[in-house]
């Protein structure tokens, strides 16, 4: 198993926040039967297991704290393989679409809906 520093970082954060948040949870986090490198091991399983390979943030968390409620998981086999966490791009006003290459076509469709008669006033009509 090979997590990156950020995704190792964020399963901890969001166990201890969930730990501090919910007492019963914090119960299950602290047995010392489970332990975070355990956790990573039973989440890459997981994920293999669909063969899928992007998931949203919470489909993990949910794995995370699936691996300390489930008492009926042990100790899970590590998983040959290679794990990123990215933060999620922020949009704003001011950052631009990318390029796309010159030889890439993008289809644009046009809907043309026909103008209703409308025999209500409006503002410009008067």
């Amino acid at each position: 198993m090979k997590a990156s520093e950020n995704f190792k970082t964020a399963i901890e954060n969001y166990l201890n926040q969930t730990a501090l948040a919910d007492a019963v949870f914090a119960k299950d986090f602290a047995k010392e039967s489970k332990n975070l490198e355990s956790c990573f091991n039973y989440i890459f399983g997981e994920v293999k297991k669909t063969g899928l390979c992007a998931f949203d943030n919470q489909e993990i968390f949910d794995m995370a704290v699936k691996y300390y409620t489930n008492d009926s998981i042990g100790q899970p086999q590590p998983i040959n393989c290679r794990v990123v966490a990215s933060p999620p791009a922020k949009a704003d006003l001011f950052t631009t679409v990318p390029e796309l290459p010159q030889n890439t076509v993008v289809a644009k469709t046009a809907v043309i809906t026909p103008k209703a008669e409308s025999k209500t006033l409006t503002l410009f009509d008067l």
